[in-house]
């Protein structure tokens, strides 16, 4: 059976949750370049939807790509000019529709940014971050204690970026809390969970002083490292559903 875009765009809602997330940018159909009823069969997926990503979705042949990080963020300029009425213009001229998941995808308890990350990693999950129903961060460890010099070099390896670590290098560690991107401003909340170590994506000024104060390792590993996974699972998950294909795209991000 053909898969339509109005059926795409609701079963990725629906299996996202979306609306038990209050957001930062609106999450499902943000650029709709066909109709409804129009079928989907190629579907890429990758992290943010930069004009290198949009032009692989075009080079590709796709009819919809699909986003960890898509537009209309609040705060940035309305007007559908520059670079985003470019981005834009080139999704609507190529019929690719844009579909988007931020929160709902960061969090969900299969698919999400943080449990793919722990998958990769090979971490133990006992809890949340928070007490959320969809807790965006989470809790847990490791099978055996090692040094942070060991863990950090077990993380360049697998992500294939190296990392930003703060700590002593033998530092002991077993409880590790982690929420993937720009989450640096949890440490306090990980702190709070009694854990040796708290892994984001990207680190600030005042994280370097609140790990050393707080006694508490941490290891920025780089948002778009830490964040490919989750997309990919969803469109791994969508290609398992229907009979659609789906492609990964990573456009490398030093960030």
């Amino acid at each position: 059976m053909a898969l339509l875009l109005n059926q795409l765009h609701a079963h990725c809602n629906t299996l996202l949750s979306i609306n038990a997330f209050k957001d930062y940018c609106p999450n499902g159909l943000q650029v709709q370049a066909a109709d409804d009823a129009a079928e989907v069969k190629k579907i890429v997926t990758g992290v943010t939807a930069s004009e290198a990503l949009i032009d692989r979705a075009i080079e590709l042949k796709a009819d919809v790509l699909l986003v960890h990080h898509g537009y209309f963020w609040k705060g940035e300029p309305e007007l559908l000019s520059g670079i985003k009425g470019r981005r834009i213009r080139k999704l609507m001229q190529n019929g690719v529709s844009l579909l988007a998941y931020h929160l709902p995808l960061d969090a969900h308890p299969q698919l999400g940014n943080n449990v793919q990350l722990a998958k990769m990693l090979g971490f133990n999950i006992t809890a949340g971050l928070d007490d959320d129903t969809y807790p965006i961060g989470l809790v847990g460890g490791v099978d055996k204690p090692q040094a942070l010099q060991q863990l950090s070099g077990h993380i360049e390896q697998v992500l294939q970026r190296k990392p930003l670590v703060i700590g002593e290098p033998d530092k002991r560690i077993e409880n590790i809390a982690w929420c993937t991107g720009a989450a640096q401003s949890y440490i306090e909340k990980a702190a709070a969970k009694g854990v040796d170590c708290f892994i984001s994506g990207e680190i600030s000024e005042p994280t370097v002083h609140l790990a050393r104060e707080l006694g508490v390792a941490y290891i920025a590993a780089g948002h778009h490292a830490t964040e490919r996974y989750g997309i990919k699972a969803l469109g791994e998950s969508l290609a398992a559903e229907f009979a659609v294909e789906v492609c990964f795209v990573d456009i490398d991000n030093p960030v």
